[in-house]
Parts: structure tokens; sequence; C-alpha cells
């Protein structure tokens, strides 16, 4: 039955309004970035990993990045923290900038995976830069631990 309600979303308590709705609304995700870029540049796309599909290389992008699971399990590392799974279902996010995403790999050796992404970038800028060896090798120290948790299956 639809009633009447007051709606308010995430950690500020954002306020949506009043509305009617027979709808349901579920939070998978409630971060603040720590910025979106002026004049910012947004896309959204699906991204499909064959069974053990390693992934893009350690990179960066310009501005925050937000995704979802639709299907399979990614192995999902930014530097600085331990490398983790996201299952089917689970939400993530990145905050760009000079952070290296060091993995984005299907975590399932027998079927594919599948995410949808929606990158914030600065305009002008590549929405994703490659890291080389040699900044990885000098960055090396920001690494996390190298144990994966295979209990999360969302970031916060």
């Amino acid at each position: 039955m639809a009633g009447e309600v007051d709606q308010f979303l995430g950690q500020s308590g954002f306020y949506v309004g009043r509305m009617e709705s027979n709808s349901q609304l579920t939070m998978l995700l409630d971060v603040v970035p720590p910025r979106i870029p002026a004049g910012a540049e947004v896309m959204t796309a699906t991204i499909d990993l064959p069974p053990g599909d390693p992934g893009t290389p350690p990179h960066r992008h310009s501005g925050p990045v937000f995704g979802y699971m639709l299907e399979g399990e990614l192995l999902f590392e930014l530097e600085g923290e331990a490398p983790r799974v996201i299952k089917e279902g689970g939400a993530f996010w990145e905050p760009g900038g000079d952070l290296i995403h060091y993995q984005a790999a299907n975590h399932l050796a027998d079927r594919p995976s599948r995410f949808v992404v929606v990158m914030v970038g600065e305009p002008g800028q590549p929405m994703l830069t490659l890291v080389d060896a040699e900044e990885l090798e000098a960055r090396r120290d920001r690494r996390g631990p190298r144990t994966v948790d295979d209990g999360l299956s969302e970031a916060n």
C-alpha cells in the first residue's frame, strides 16, 4: 500500500523529500568522496571479465569511481589496502586521484564476472592512466598486505 513518507538517505541524512511510493530503496554504498572535480566528466560502463582474467594492469583514475557487481566475483585491490573479493550484488568505490588501483581481476577461474562502473573524471584528463613499472617500484612500500579477505561482499 502506498504511503506518504519523508525520505532521508545516506550518512549525511540527505533529504530527498516527502513522497508517496510503493518502491523500496536498498542502500548499497554510502560514502562521501574526497572530491568531485569542477566540470567533471562522467562515464557509465559495464566491464566483462572472462574466467580468471587479471583485468586492467595497475592504474589510477582522475576522479572517483563507483561500481556494482552484476555477476561473479572481483578481486579488488587499492593502494594501502589488502586485496578483497567483491561478490555479486556488492558495491565498491575508489577515490581516484594519485591512488593506485592494483587489481580488478575476475576472482573466478570457471565463470565470467561482470560489473558496472560510474567514473567521474577531471575535464580533459583520461579516465584511466596505466602506472609504469618504475613508479610501482618507487611506491611499493605503499601497497597493502597481500592477504585476500574472501568474506567481504562490499567495500566501504
